[in-house]
């Protein structure tokens, strides 16, 4: 849990919630800083549900809300039917309360494959690749993933993580439910890999009054991907108050790059080579970005979305990333263009994000394009430009003039 705050994901996520509550967060027992277990004596979810009472005895917490997600989730139910007394409200995000499959839950797995499901994390665990599965949108370069290895290795060595995550895979709250009196807010995403959505929709139809909220995405944990959606939801369940959307408008320079040719390369290259090459490309952008202060906002398909606070440090930004891409033997188009956007969380949006994507379109294979106010930015700067001629860009009004960059 200390490791943790690190994250700057996680770290917005848990400050979001700390903003309208008190906020106790812990370790399930073996993992953190508590000490190592037999293996042979993995707690199952009854051990995890004293836990819990174990910890709000410790901070004098008499009656909580709780949020919990995954992996965790059956101890928690199986805390709120047991002292309803001292649950306030439960969410569970991305929750299941039976993993294996029976005639109930036929999305389950099936229960011979769970141990070599099992088996499956015990092997990767602590290189980053178990991220890939239940955060997808947090391991976009091979920095995301070497950081997310050591929160790994520091979080549980593989054995315990394997017999806990089987004791828990083995169990079943699911009788349970009914016995739930407190208010439940059960959220999943569409896409999640690891429980499927239909498990949320279950535990929702078995709890009295329970609200079953789907949203979109295929991110795991809950602080990955879009969190807004998450913990909106989660503060007016708790408060009663959605929050207002909180929209930055902010004057940037907006850097669109793409991969020429992406599916012939990977037609020649074939999957694996391929994602290795991304890798390399994902690393080198995130390097170029850095040098000239830039911000990685997402990545797009084949490419880049980024944002800098001065349009000449975007051209050279493009420029060294369309030349240095040409040692893995891929060029690239870009396209820039300057104008305000509204801010939240990680993400932009706006007429100049639509505009910097259409001008980036245009461009052919290592140019870099930019509209004039761009150009009209960084007059003096020496960056020297060759007109490209007027165009209508799709779906946006008017003629835009539009300029390469000079090599």
């Amino acid at each position: 849990m200390e490791l943790i705050w690190e994250e700057p994901a996680v770290n917005r996520f848990f400050s979001r919630l700390a903003s309208f509550s008190r906020l106790i967060t812990f370790d399930p027992r073996g993992f953190g800083s508590s000490g190592r277990l037999d293996v042979d004596a993995i707690p199952a979810v009854q051990t995890w549900k004293d836990d819990i009472a174990t910890v709000m005895d410790a901070v004098d917490s008499e009656r909580a809300a709780f949020l919990s997600w995954g992996e965790s989730s059956g101890a928690t139910i199986f805390f709120a039917a047991t002292y309803p007394e001292r649950v306030v409200s439960l969410v569970l995000v991305n929750a299941y309360a039976r993993y294996a499959r029976n005639a109930a839950t036929p999305w389950g797995l099936p229960p011979d494959l769970i141990p070599s499901y099992v088996s499956a994390i015990e092997d990767v665990w602590g290189t980053g690749a178990c991220i890939e599965t239940l955060a997808p949108t947090m391991v976009h370069t091979d920095e995301a993933r070497r950081r997310w290895a050591r929160i790994e290795r520091l979080t549980a060595s593989p054995d315990v993580l394997a017999a806990t995550t089987r004791a828990v895979m083995d169990s079943d709250v699911t009788p349970v439910l009914p016995a739930i009196q407190a208010p439940t807010l059960v959220i999943s995403r569409r896409g999640d890999r690891h429980v499927r959505s239909e498990h949320g929709r279950q535990i929702a139809s078995r709890v009295e009054g329970a609200r079953f909220v789907e949203l979109a995405g295929d991110d795991h944990l809950p602080f990955a991907g879009r969190t807004d959606e998450v913990l909106d939801e989660v503060e007016e369940f708790l408060t009663g108050i959605r929050p207002a959307p909180v929209l930055d408008r902010v004057l940037v320079t907006l850097l669109f790059t793409d991969i020429v040719g992406s599916t012939e390369h990977l037609s020649r290259l074939g999957d694996r080579r391929w994602r290795e090459v991304l890798n390399q490309y994902d690393t080198l952008v995130q390097g170029q970005l850095e040098r000239f202060r830039g911000r990685h906002v997402k990545t797009t398909g084949d490419g880049t979305l980024a944002t800098f606070d001065g349009p000449a440090r975007a051209v050279e930004c493009a420029r060294a990333v369309a030349e240095a891409v040409k040692g893995l033997g891929l060029d690239i188009r870009a396209g820039l263009h300057t104008g305000e956007v509204e801010s939240r969380a990680e993400d932009v949006a706006g007429m100049a994000v639509h505009i910097a994507a259409r001008v980036s379109e245009l461009a052919g294979a290592s140019e870099v394009l930019v509209s004039r106010t761009v150009t009209d930015l960084v007059s003096g700067s020496g960056i020297e430009f060759e007109d490209h001629g007027d165009h209508q860009l799709k779906g946006v009004p008017g003629t835009w003039r539009l300029f390469a960059v000079k090599p």
